[in-house]
Order: structure tokens, then C-alpha cells, then sequence
């Protein structure tokens, strides 16, 4: 599974629905799992972001239905990263070769 760091930021129909703000996060939890996606975290922030949402998913397909699905709701908008861990990241400088 590949991890993923979101950062979220209210919508102006997400600010005024706020006080539903948790529920709504443990129903995209559970959506989520449907999808085989595993939310390991879900933030809310202060600064530039309103929250973080750090998940597992098998493939980039499923990572993007996943954040698409939370902004069809009209309460934020995604910015997604992938994210990797050190042993992933010493594969990927391993592709580089060594000089």
C-alpha cells in the first residue's frame, strides 16, 4: 500500500457546516475503508490548512477516487501527496545508481 498526506481546506458551505465537521470525517473514514483505503489520520490544523489527512491505498487510482469522493461533498478541497517512508525512499535513490 502507498501512504498519502492530504491537506484540506473548508469550503464556505465546510465552514458553515463546522459543527458536523467530525461526523463527517468518520463517515469519509468509513467510505474510505469501502474503497480499501485506510485512514491512519485525520487532523484538523491551524495556518494554511484547515486539516490533514494522512491514508493508505493499494494504487494512485484508489487514492484519487477516494479524495474525489470527499470533495464531491462541497465542504473542502484536496491537495494530495504521496508520501514515502525511508525504506521506500532507498529504492528509489537506489534507481539512481551510484556515482
Amino acid at each position: 500500500m502507498a501512504t498519502f498526506i492530504t491537506t484540506i481546506k473548508f469550503t464556505e458551505k465546510g465552514v458553515q457546516g463546522i459543527h458536523e465537521s467530525a461526523k463527517r470525517a468518520a463517515a469519509f473514514k468509513a467510505a474510505a475503508e469501502k474503497m480499501r483505503v485506510k485512514v491512519s489520520g485525520q487532523y484538523w490544523t491551524l495556518g494554511p490548512f484547515d486539516g490533514v489527512i494522512v491514508f493508505d491505498a493499494p494504487d494512485d487510482e484508489t487514492a484519487t477516487a477516494a479524495m474525489l469522493h470527499l470533495s464531491s461533498q462541497g465542504y473542502v478541497h484536496t491537495t494530495t501527496a504521496r508520501a514515502f517512508d525511508s525504506a521506500e525512499m532507498e529504492k528509489v535513490v537506489g534507481i539512481l545508481g551510484k556515482k
